[in-house]
């Protein structure tokens, strides 16, 4: 019997670029936060840049890459 692992978006970001884009789930999974934050943080323009395929919320991991980058940068503490 085959066993299925889910894989953790905080290894594969660690990695390299995953093969998808990313979900509010794994927004707040990576960043450790509830996803109401997530949803605050797009609300306020102040989390990674997010867009809309229909109803739904996903974000480029380049972008997640790039939000990171400037707050490791600009010593922001998170919003």
């Amino acid at each position: 019997m085959a066993e299925h692992t889910q894989t953790d978006p905080r290894a594969i970001l660690r990695g390299g670029l995953p093969d998808r884009y990313l979900t509010p789930d794994d927004i707040a999974e990576i960043f450790e936060v509830p996803k109401e934050t997530v949803y605050q943080w797009r609300k306020k323009r102040t989390g990674p840049a997010g867009f809309r395929i229909g109803k739904h919320l996903r974000y480029d991991p380049t972008d997640v890459h790039t939000y990171v980058a400037e707050r490791k940068s600009t010593g922001q503490d998170a919003a």
